[in-house]
């Protein structure tokens, strides 16, 4: 260990991690230093350079706790997230595709029945979803839970906007219901729109040294599970938003995106008499079925 030099640091490193009993610990932790060790000399990294790096990752871990999770925003607006998601999802191309999960699932939802309001007074035009759960053969998943997120019309969602009130958490546009004995679903919530991601913190300054804007294109988060079948984690996209081709997050997929249709006062698809004009959203997801070994290793 004695006398290393710039040119013999990296295998120093590797030899001193190859007792690692933990093959895919010790594969991993081999790439990520022959990576990084490659790209200090690429870029001939300067120790002004490697402060502040240290330092924007200090402000990450700084600023993050319950309510905000600002490496998940890191990991996504560098593309980082959907790439695990892309290779871990690999699916038939008759099923729903996947994308990434985001900061803002909550555990512990409350939970609906079909035709519930799941907005619980969140701001936004009334819009009435529905759809089915299937399988790759357009049978019905009866039973699948679907846990359903989504920010406001003001673009936050409910764990940003009672953030550090003091006043315990009252959960709005999120929920878990399951679907019925032919696989469908139907529940009341509120239009998406576009929102900007988190942008006040370090991955916000970064976006903003780097010319990139902080928005998501609006959309509806959906995580659907059912024994026999692979977690599905998804957003629907709303078709015609200006960020579909410059979403912040890399999470776009053509499959994904569908149309909220505008309906004027009238009655609404569960018969509501509606004041005021509505939307409504309608989308079928198809899940992909457990492998062998995944049932296996459940």
């Amino acid at each position: 260990m004695r006398n290393i030099s710039e040119d013999t640091i990296t295998q120093a490193v590797l030899a001193s991690i190859s007792g690692c009993k933990d093959d895919r610990l010790r594969t991993i932790m081999t790439s990520l230093v022959q990576h990084l060790h490659a790209f200090t000399r690429d870029v001939k990294l300067t120790e002004d350079e490697w402060f502040k790096a240290i330092q924007f990752l200090t402000n990450v871990g700084h600023i993050t706790d319950d309510k905000r999770q600002e490496f998940i925003l890191l990991s996504d607006t560098l593309g980082l997230s959907m790439l695990v998601t892309t290779q871990n999802n690999k699916k038939p191309a008759t099923c729903t595709e996947s994308t990434v999960f985001g900061p803002f699932f909550v555990e512990g939802a409350p939970e609906y029945h079909n035709g519930d309001d799941i907005s619980n007074g969140a701001k936004g035009a009334p819009c009435f979803v529905r759809g089915r759960v299937t399988d790759m053969a357009g049978q019905p998943v009866a039973h699948a839970q679907l846990d359903v997120w989504q920010s406001d019309d003001e673009g936050f969602y409910d764990v940003q906007t009672q953030s550090g009130t003091g006043e315990a958490h009252e959960h709005r546009a999120r929920g878990r219901l399951r679907t019925l004995e032919d696989g469908s679903f139907h529940f009341r919530s509120i239009l998406a729109v576009a929102y900007p991601i988190p942008h006040d913190g370090p991955v916000g300054q970064m976006l903003e040294a780097l010319g990139r804007h902080p928005w998501r294109p609006a959309h509806l988060h959906f995580m659907i599970e059912a024994p026999g079948y692979e977690r599905l984690i998804t957003h629907v996209f709303r078709d015609g938003d200006q960020y579909l081709d410059s979403d912040a997050v890399f999470g776009v997929r053509s499959t994904l995106i569908a149309e909220w249709v505008r309906h004027d006062a009238g009655a609404a698809p569960d018969g509501t008499q509606m004041n005021t004009p509505f939307y409504t959203l309608d989308y079928d997801f198809v899940l992909n079925p457990e492998t062998v070994t995944e049932v296996a290793h459940a």
